[in-house]
């Protein structure tokens, strides 16, 4: 199966994040096991979905691992002009759900690993999948649980997200919290004798732009990004049952987005001790009041140095001479992180259409794709290893 066909069967499976990707993941194993790889899954609690390593070639040595995360963004509420779930092919674009985050990838991925069960690998090729990764890389940390314990990890890794087939060396970090606002309720009329959450919150909040201003203008700068500097944003704020009830809860959904010169804990640190002064002084009405803010979810940023022989290596399969950064976050910051693996981002397609009515990707960024990974089997049968020119 060539990487189109692979991609149609792909995206006939609606993996979005909120359900199994179960299907997907047995279709994968089915496929590679018939050529006679291993595969190695690795479910969630629940067993409904589960992440895929596989090593195609010698295991007794490290590898090159090309990682791919397997669910898709929702399409509820979407105006889809095509079938989400199917593959529509139209003037040298590939439609559907996923097409370029990142079963584009994926499908590449999957047909290189066929091509190369029937090649003399001196060096393995590892293929790794996982699950929600949508929702802040959580189905991978799992599988990361899994090759810290291993006798032998790979040697580099290829996260296959869309960039255009560019190499990307980095990506910000990812803080997730929630703020917590507890005040006193109370009849409306009487709203002076109350303390509002939502007031609490919205002091919190514009201490949150406040941050960001400073951020903006005396933090950290990385010029390689669109935003070069840190960034806080509010996603969400709840609170409230009746007009005529002053609120006694509310809460806020906020991220920070570090680059690798700022560190999110102090930045965590200082939205704490803003929020403390808040509820100090709703103490003075209501003792009951306070603020609370709890991490829900973090991932670390990718930075891999310009003269790390793993950015020269996928340079050399692409022919680029040029990198960039990416503002979206990736699996590549744990396996860097978490495994010490070097690891850079290269997959065909853009983000730009991805999480958007009629997703796709181009049969030229395929095509180009299918090239990188053809000049990556090549080195892996090189007998000199990966450093042989």
């Amino acid at each position: 199966m060539d990487s189109v066909e692979i991609l149609e069967r792909l995206i006939e499976f609606p993996t979005v994040s909120q359900v199994s990707n179960l299907a997907l993941i047995d279709f994968v194993a089915e496929l590679l096991r018939d050529r006679g790889v291993a595969c190695e899954l690795v479910h969630d609690k629940d067993k409904q979905k589960a992440n895929l390593f596989a090593t195609i070639g010698p295991t007794d040595r490290p590898g090159v691992m090309l990682s791919g995360h397997t669910d898709v963004v929702p399409v509820d509420g979407q105006n889809w002009t095509v079938p989400p779930f199917a593959l529509t092919e139209d003037e040298g674009r590939l439609y559907g759900r996923g097409t370029a985050d990142m079963k584009g990838f994926i499908a590449c991925a999957l047909s290189a690993a066929l091509r190369a069960t029937s090649m003399d690998l001196r060096t393995p090729l590892h293929l790794a999948l996982s699950y929600d990764e949508e929702i802040g890389c959580m189905g991978v940390r799992s599988l990361i649980d899994v090759l810290e314990m291993a006798r032998i990890r790979p040697h580099l890794c290829i996260v296959g997200e869309p960039t255009g087939m560019a190499v990307a060396t980095g990506h910000k970090g990812k803080m997730a919290a929630r703020c917590t606002c507890t005040g006193r309720e109370g009849h409306s009329a009487l709203a002076p004798l109350a303390v509002n959450a939502i007031h609490m919150g919205v002091d919190f909040v514009g201490e949150l732009r406040a941050e960001q201003d400073r951020l903006a203008h005396h933090g950290a700068r990385d010029d390689d990004y669109d935003i070069p500097y840190t960034t806080v944003h509010v996603g969400k704020m709840n609170a409230g049952v009746a007009l005529n009830i002053v609120p006694n809860l509310c809460t806020l959904d906020f991220e920070i987005r570090n680059v690798a010169a700022d560190d999110p804990e102090m930045i965590l640190n200082r939205l704490r001790a803003a929020a403390g002064k808040i509820a100090k002084n709703a103490r003075e009405n209501a003792p009951e009041a306070a603020m609370e803010i709890d991490v829900t979810n973090a991932y670390p940023g990718l930075d891999v140095p310009l003269t790390s022989s793993a950015v020269a290596f996928v340079k050399s399969l692409t022919g680029a001479n040029s990198t960039i950064k990416v503002a979206f976050g990736t699996e590549g910051g744990l396996f860097n992180q978490r495994l010490s693996i070097p690891t850079v981002i290269c997959g065909p397609g853009f983000m730009a259409q991805g999480h958007k009515p009629d997703e796709f990707v181009s049969l030229e960024q395929l095509r180009r794709c299918d090239q990188m990974l053809d000049a990556l089997l090549a080195r892996l049968c090189d007998p000199r290893g990966l450093a042989g020119e």
